[in-house]
């Protein structure tokens, strides 16, 4: 029952070494698995998730968000404070990491305020605009921090590859917190005291894992650096990476690395991805999940553009295209477990709707 209870809290791990099994039973284990492992975006996502764990740890994004919404007094403007604040942090923390640290505030706020009824929609853009706006950064989704080391692309090719699908999810997202009421509101305020030479440190410490993903700081240089400071100043943030999103990682880079070997497999994809990289790899995401998909996918087509577009876009559908959006119907259904159902429902809705509209403007745009 144990083994049961932890599978199912952890299926997208447990299916990812489950398949890595599968495919080594088909392609032994030899010399060139070493291959598979793409070590520099695991050391890279560790850092990054390392530091934004101890960033979390001293409440500096929370003091930031509370700073934000106090300004505004509507129901309107203070959801679509909350859904901007999520969006950039999604740009900078990866989309899992924002939706952890921004809807327990967005919660705490429509709560205090007897504005629960929005929570379902409020969580739901929240959801969209950390999958779909974190797209921007190399760092801001998981799978891009991957494809960015796997395809070796430069910074100034990447933001120019997403800058198109980022504008356009970016204002439908907004365009949708027009339907939020202009009701008054007032909004509480909560004392959070940060300690000013610590967040400093961490905020260094920050820019250093930014440089180590954008090739400014050998990885190896950088690990060291963030791991000895992060001993000496917050050793629960190393507990509270998000090991289990690691081990997802490796245990694909053993099943796609597997699937690459296999004839069959491989003339199937790169067939399929001949035709649009861009809606394979979408469509993809819908069943296995974004991360999974471009790690799979880079393994047979060198169209990094569209298969790029194609997982980030993909993040929206259905609840699994996106490991983030479980993150979101777990937050929901914990405060509101008679909802849940309803909540997938609009979900849905809402996801597919900007999920069909991004891929027909990217197929106009020929990506």
């Amino acid at each position: 029952m144990r083994i049961l209870s932890w599978c199912r809290a952890n299926a997208v791990l447990s299916i990812s070494l489950l398949a890595a099994l599968i495919t080594a039973c088909i392609v032994p284990p030899d010399r060139d698995y070493a291959g598979y492992y793409d070590i520099k975006t695991l050391v890279c996502l560790f850092s990054v998730l390392a530091v934004v764990g101890a960033l979390r740890d001293m409440q500096v994004f929370a003091a930031l968000s509370q700073r934000m919404v106090r300004t505004f007094r509507t129901v309107r403007s203070v959801c679509t404070a909350l859904v901007i604040v999520t969006m950039f942090g999604s740009m900078l923390l990866t989309n899992d990491t924002a939706l952890l640290t921004f809807l327990p505030l967005s919660w705490f706020v429509l709560q205090a305020t007897g504005q629960e009824k929005h929570a379902a929609m409020l969580f739901i853009l929240q959801n969209c605009a950390a999958n779909l706006c974190g797209m921007i950064t190399p760092f801001g989704n998981p799978q891009n921090l991957y494809l960015f080391s796997f395809f070796n692309i430069p910074i100034g090719t990447f933001i120019a590859i997403m800058l198109p699908p980022f504008l356009l999810s970016t204002a439908l997202i907004l365009l949708c917190c027009l339907t939020f009421p202009k009701e008054a509101l007032c909004v509480p305020e909560a004392v959070v005291t940060l300690e000013p030479r610590r967040a400093a440190a961490y905020g260094l410490l920050f820019c250093l894992a930014v440089a180590m993903v954008l090739r400014a700081v050998p990885y190896q240089t950088g690990l060291l650096i963030i791991v000895a400071s992060l001993l000496v100043l917050d050793r629960h943030a190393l507990k509270t990476v998000d090991w289990g999103l690691l081990a997802t990682f490796a245990a694909f880079f053993t099943f796609s690395g597997n699937m690459a070997r296999i004839e069959t497999v491989r003339v199937f994809f790169q067939q399929l991805l001949a035709h649009s990289a861009m809606l394979v790899s979408a469509l993809t995401s819908q069943i296995i999940s974004n991360v999974p998909a471009a790690i799979l996918l880079s393994r047979f087509t060198d169209d990094y553009r569209g298969l790029l577009v194609g997982v980030n876009v993909g993040g929206a559908g259905t609840l699994v295209a996106s490991l983030a959006s479980l993150i979101t119907f777990c937050e929901y259904t914990k405060r509101l477990p008679q909802e849940s159902g309803r909540f997938l429902l609009r979900f849905s809705a809402v996801s597919f709707a900007l999920l069909a509209i991004l891929l027909a403007a990217m197929a106009l745009l020929g990506c």
